[in-house]
């Protein structure tokens, strides 16, 4: 009975990451260069992804002896000017298989990306993150905007060349185990795309009175998308985080001295996109909650100290820094909170 070749000697002690904490990883390597936007995709990143993904996905070893592969997208017309550079050539300048080879089809069409099927008009901007700043005084708030990435499909063939069906055989079974899915997936500056695998088709040089050689070509479709970073916006956003109305208090009568309707407001005002606030009082005053808007529930955070979850009154001394942090009912409209303030 067949052993099996792998054997584990090492079990691992923490289990992978998957859903939310996957997703973390992810943002975390895509901004490890401390960017809070996404890395530049275009052509030439998609055309060396794929080279890299042939070079170490596709890597073939047989006999202990590694399978060259030239390291440039070839074309018809620069495949004489090519061949003179190898370093896999034999002393007449001629390419010695076995080797592999990447040929691209000059045309790249419109994507078939299912992430990407529906558009934006007129490619619009749209909100990608919010990213606290600090000026020294006040925070703050930059909205980044970019506009959806066009999806393209670009056309590869993979061909080894080689005069032993070894090297054939050995080539084939890497490209089979690794598209058994249909599709295997390369990671381009952060960004996971797929490849889905086509055809594969034989164009060996079987004549008797020449020397046999074999070459078998692997149709690939890359389902890339297209980011230019000279698209992305970053524009600050509103950085005044409470609005104080003062009216002048006109006391007639003992009674009518804690009227509300007497008292200043302060409209605590949300706009899209943000969902914190902080102000510091110069003054002793009870905050009475009047009326909200687009807030579902809303925490109090006095001195870094919770207060509590939607209060009717917040009792706010000399001195207090005051945060508010909302729950939307609708994160793409404005919410705002309204209170009475009695002057104590």
């Amino acid at each position: 009975m067949g052993l099996p070749k792998k054997i584990k000697k090492f079990l691992p002690l923490t289990e992978s990451k998957t859903l939310l904490p996957r997703r973390r990883e992810l943002v975390d390597k895509i901004n490890k260069d401390g960017t809070y936007l996404p890395k530049s995709l275009l052509h030439a990143d998609l055309d060396k992804g794929f080279l890299d993904f042939v070079k170490t996905d596709l890597e073939t070893v047989v006999e202990g002896k590694k399978v060259p592969m030239v390291d440039i997208l070839i074309t018809t017309q620069n495949w004489a000017q090519f061949t003179e550079t190898w370093n896999f050539q034999n002393l007449d300048k001629n390419a010695e298989p076995p080797f592999i080879t990447v040929v691209r089809v000059p045309e790249v069409k419109f994507g078939t990306n299912p992430a990407l099927l529906y558009n934006i008009p007129n490619r619009k901007l749209y909100f990608y993150a919010q990213v606290p700043t600090w000026d020294g005084q006040r925070h703050g708030y930059d909205i980044y905007r970019i506009p959806q990435p066009v999806p393209v499909d670009i056309s590869y063939t993979v061909k080894i060349i080689c005069n032993r069906m070894r090297e054939l055989n050995k080539f084939n079974k890497i490209v089979i185990e690794k598209f058994a899915s249909r599709q295997a997936y390369t990671n381009i500056k952060g960004h996971y795309i797929p490849i889905v695998m086509g055809d594969i088709s034989d164009e060996s040089v079987l004549d008797v009175e020449k020397r046999k050689y074999y070459i078998q070509s692997y149709s690939f479709t890359m389902l890339g998308f297209l980011i230019d970073e000279d698209e992305f916006e970053v524009s600050p956003a509103i950085n005044r985080l409470l609005q104080i109305v003062e009216v002048d208090e006109k006391v007639v009568r003992r009674q009518v001295k804690n009227e509300l309707s007497k008292e200043p407001k302060i409209n605590a005002l949300f706009v899209e996109g943000n969902d914190e606030l902080n102000e510091r009082f110069d003054y002793t005053t009870d905050l009475i909650l009047e009326k909200t808007k687009n807030v579902e529930t809303f925490e109090v955070y006095i001195n870094g100290t919770f207060f509590g979850e939607s209060p009717n009154k917040i009792q706010i001394n000399t001195g207090d820094a005051l945060r508010l942090v909302v729950k939307k009912l609708n994160d793409e409209q404005e919410s705002k909170v309204t209170f009475m303030s009695i002057v104590i």
